[in-house]
């Protein structure tokens, strides 16, 4: 009997709910931690960037009007389903980190929870985040938050699936859409993320992945006109410093919302912040009526 080759993954973007190519046929080597060659991803360009931007906006209106309680229905089920691929992440995050199996599946259980963790907070962040001003007239003064819009994240370089849920969970829940770009080191545990979501009810469009080089994409995104907001934490470390200056000064030009990047534990409890980062205030005055 002849020896049976194995079926090699062959690793696609995530925009708009489908899996292109790269539109430019451009793929990288994605390598170990021992420099062992484990596939090829998609080098992303610049086209797929604004392609990724577009589907995000067309998105929006769906996901922004969707009920907090649908959108942590939806949360919910996108950690159902990577439950069920469980030992697919825990074999590609220890691949991608050089991590042992055991603290792989710590890293991967950890994200599965923070999916349920920003789920259940889907239909209660507007209690923390809203109010009943007091006012002095015969008048309600109500403030309500709302999302922001499009928001390009660059993921963390270093945790490419806990640190990928930690940046990319607050931003849907509640109401934005995302372009992300992955991991440059470490993007199949990102680029495996989109399967999941594809089957898991998330509109298409609300979530976008790209891999490639960090520094090629992100200055598009920063730019952007359509772009509303960026969270800057795959800007950290080796690429913090002068890239992480230039996409603010590209940003300011439409007054994006910036998240500057900072040294996270991705492990810790994650808090509010980042929901609290990417939402707008919208204050409504009515008379009572008297």
């Amino acid at each position: 009997m002849s020896e049976r080759l194995n079926v090699l993954k062959t690793y696609k973007l995530f925009v708009g709910g489908k899996f292109p190519r790269s539109e430019s046929g451009r793929v990288y080597a994605v390598t170990d931690s021992k420099d062992r060659w484990l596939a090829n991803a998609p080098l992303s360009s610049r086209k797929d960037a604004r392609d990724a931007v577009v589907a995000a906006r067309k998105a929006f209106g769906g996901w922004s009007a969707a009920t907090a309680y649908n959108r942590g229905q939806i949360l919910y089920r996108v950690a159902e389903m990577l439950e069920g691929r469980r030992d697919q992440f825990i074999a590609e995050v220890a691949d991608a980190e050089g991590l042992s199996k055991s603290k792989a599946a710590a890293q991967v259980d950890a994200a599965i929870d923070r999916w349920v963790w920003y789920a259940g907070w889907s239909d209660k962040v507007a209690q923390i985040a809203g109010a009943a001003n007091p006012v002095a007239g015969p008048y309600f003064n109500l403030s309500t938050p709302e999302p922001t819009g499009v928001v390009a994240v660059l993921a963390p370089q270093e945790s490419s699936f806990l640190g990928l849920v930690s940046v990319l969970a607050p931003v849907i829940v509640t109401g934005n859409t995302a372009v992300v770009v992955t991991s440059e080191k470490s993007p199949l545990p990102a680029l495996s993320l989109g399967e999941v979501l594809a089957t898991s009810d998330v509109p298409g469009g609300v979530v976008n992945i790209l891999s490639g080089r960090t520094a090629e994409l992100s200055g598009p995104l920063a730019a952007h006109q359509d772009v509303n907001a960026i969270d800057l934490a795959g800007a950290y470390g080796e690429l913090h410093g002068e890239l992480a200056t230039a996409l603010e000064t590209a940003a300011a030009d439409n007054l994006k919302r910036v998240l500057r990047p900072q040294a996270v534990d991705w492990s810790a409890a994650p808090g509010t912040d980042r929901m609290l980062a990417f939402l707008e205030t919208k204050t409504v005055w009515h008379p009572i009526g008297i």
